[in-house]
């Protein structure tokens, strides 16, 4: 059964939150009890081959979240707004979440950053009845302006100020806050500030979920290990090594076999000579 917002900010045990970007990946994760799926803007890294998340677009969240919610009807569902779609004012903003909600069946939305404006935005969207969570600490989608791919909070400015921008996110009526790649101290300190809870990914066991890139945690990428995530499965080379093995035999003729062939009878076969 969907667990409702506050059935998930007091829960007694760690949230587990894991993406999903189409029909299998919703059905695996409701299978297998998650609380939350997050169809995230890395679709556009792991799904459609960019080198970031900036180009993915609204339209593409909205497809590919369509898939996710037919897989996962009875799971809470968190959709991205993309890079964009909420920089340029709450009209925007408000227009952007409606379509996701009505077009999508999802249960809530999420944002990047903590910016005077962007918290003007969360604080119209949940007065309307929008539920929005937050994302503090590193933020792919601007991530050039942070200095590229890299944890942040490690010196006294930028812990200061991912620690004001998720209180500040909270005040502004998100009813929950995801923090990426901060110290694992830093987690816990804002953790305890907090009265909603905080959903980490690269910030430690302190926070009071957890989030994961199904692709990481599957290892769907047989390429270096990220920090941040652990491989729990060897899907791709699982994957790879298949393939290769059909190839093989297709070119070995021992596939198909009889068992994968269809036959018909002798008589209409001669009728055809």
């Amino acid at each position: 059964m969907k667990r409702s917002i506050p059935e998930l900010q007091h829960s007694a045990a760690p949230l587990v939150m894991v993406t999903a970007y189409d029909y299998p990946g919703g059905r695996h994760a409701e299978a297998a009890s998650v609380d939350l799926i997050l169809v995230g803007d890395s679709l556009g890294n792991v799904v459609l081959g960019y080198d970031s998340t900036a180009p993915v677009t609204l339209g593409d969240m909205i497809h590919h979240a369509r898939a996710v919610r037919r897989g996962a009807p009875g799971t809470f569902m968190v959709v991205d707004l993309p890079f964009g779609t909420y920089h340029t004012g709450v009209q925007d903003a408000m227009r952007s979440a409606v379509r996701v909600i009505q077009e999508t069946g999802a249960d809530a939305i999420k944002m990047e950053g903590a910016t005077p404006e962007i918290l003007q935005v969360v604080q119209t969207l949940t007065r309307n009845g929008i539920p929005v969570m937050g994302h503090v600490g590193l933020m792919p989608q601007t991530a050039t302006a942070q200095g590229g791919l890299r944890v942040q909070g490690k010196d006294d400015e930028t812990a200061r100020a991912t620690l004001e921008g998720a209180v500040a996110l909270e005040a502004a009526g998100a009813f929950s806050v995801v923090l990426e790649a901060i110290p694992a101290r830093l987690a816990n300190l804002i953790s305890e500030r907090l009265s909603v809870p905080t959903i980490g990914i690269g910030a430690g066991v302190g926070c009071d979920g957890q989030v994961l890139v199904t692709h990481d945690l599957l290892g769907v990428y047989e390429g270096e290990d990220k920090k941040i995530a652990k491989r729990y499965a060897e899907v791709g080379r699982l994957s790879r090594e298949a393939i290769e093995t059909y190839a093989a035999e297709v070119r070995a003729r021992a596939f198909p076999t009889r068992e994968n062939s269809f036959v018909m009878k002798d008589d209409v076969l001669g009728k055809l000579y």
